[in-house]
């Protein structure tokens, strides 16, 4: 008899601590160190609704990481991810596949301080990467272009000089740019300048309309730091200092409302739509947040409502992110990590496609 009941509670222990490993997968924490990771930190909770799970295998050299990794950028049809750091005497820019492989780095001397990048023309032949740069030396306080290799094909605004001129066009600590598939390009600058605007440029780089008064009210920035545009004219903007995300039509420019309650203990730094267009991506530095918020349907904004959360470990301070517009996979470069991590779909195949 004792026997017996030795058997069933070795049973129940045996089927709860699957269970425990069952929740642990779809919620619980992950730990998880990588031999010779120099520390890198891949520890992270899932909170609602499990939506993403970190891919270890990317990438598969992460000693490359040898600065402050501020932005990321994918190429979803040539599979190649860019990743910009800062420090001294290392590679502004390293080039890796959307599989972890390392392809190059950029050894160039025209950027100072990377803050954000953008990849433009994807689909084309001739792909090219945009990034903003906040330094403040003679090449800083402008938006640069170049080639998927690195080479300077033109700068926006004036090189070394701070300013809010549009003619000829200046900037302030520039934080990110966003390109839609007309051309036609989104500024919000700066990253805490003299400058708290939002740019709409034409294909020929002529100002069509702006917002640029310091502030709290409505169509006010205090630190504007990542732009997105969706595909129902709609332009989110993630106003840092005011802790909420904004919202313009992108043909007119107008007002269209504003998220803020999602946002009481951080503010939002980087914002994008996955290609399902199901969910907006914000990252929360200070918390070491992933959030994945509901995405309104067309004709209305209404009030912002976290789905799921990807909780990273202290310290990893993540700063912007970009997604894989074919496979849903998102990149987020990790300031305090020092590192880029890559998280995948909990879906069929990896994809939301």
């Amino acid at each position: 008899m004792l026997m017996k009941k030795r058997s069933h509670t070795c049973l129940i222990a045996s089927s709860m601590a699957s269970l425990v490993l069952l929740m642990m997968l779809l919620y619980g924490t992950f730990s998880t160190q990588q031999p010779g990771s120099h520390g890198f930190r891949h520890d992270y909770q899932l909170l609602g609704r499990p939506l993403y799970k970190l891919d270890l295998s990317w990438p598969r050299n992460p000693e490359m990481f040898t600065g402050d990794v501020f932005a990321v950028t994918v190429n979803q049809y040539s599979g190649v991810v860019y990743v910009a750091q800062r420090g001294d005497n290392v590679p502004k820019v390293l080039v890796f596949t959307t599989d972890g492989d390392f392809l190059m780095s950029w050894n160039t001397t025209t950027l100072e301080m990377p803050h954000g990048i953008f990849l433009a023309d994807a689909a084309s032949s001739n792909p090219t990467v945009w990034i903003t740069d906040v330094g403040n030396g003679p090449y800083g306080h402008c938006i640069k272009q170049y080639s998927p290799s690195g080479k300077l094909l033109q700068v926006l605004g004036t090189p070394g000089k701070a300013g809010s001129g549009l003619n000829p066009l200046q900037f302030d600590q520039p934080a990110e740019i966003f390109i839609d598939d007309s051309g036609e390009m989104y500024i919000v600058d700066g990253d805490g300048g003299m400058n708290n605007r939002l740019i709409k440029l034409s294909k020929e780089q002529e100002v069509l309309w702006m917002h640029g008064e310091k502030g709290q009210g409505l169509a006010q920035f205090y630190i504007p730091h990542s732009v997105a545009v969706d595909n129902a004219q709609r332009v989110w903007v993630a106003d840092r200092g005011n802790k909420r995300i904004q919202v313009f039509n992108s043909i007119t420019g107008d007002w269209l409302g504003t998220w803020g309650s999602c946002f009481t203990e951080d503010a939002p730094y980087s914002v994008r739509l996955t290609p399902d267009r199901k969910y907006f991506v914000v990252v929360q530095l200070n918390t070491n947040q992933i959030s994945l918020l509901d995405a309104p349907p067309v004709g209305l904004i209404g009030q912002c409502r976290v789905v799921s959360v990807i909780q990273l470990a202290d310290e990893v301070k993540p700063h912007l992110l970009d997604l894989d517009l074919k496979t849903g996979a998102l990149y987020v470069a990790e300031i305090g990590a020092q590192q880029a991590q890559k998280f995948t779909p909990f879906s069929l195949g990896g994809s939301f496609l």
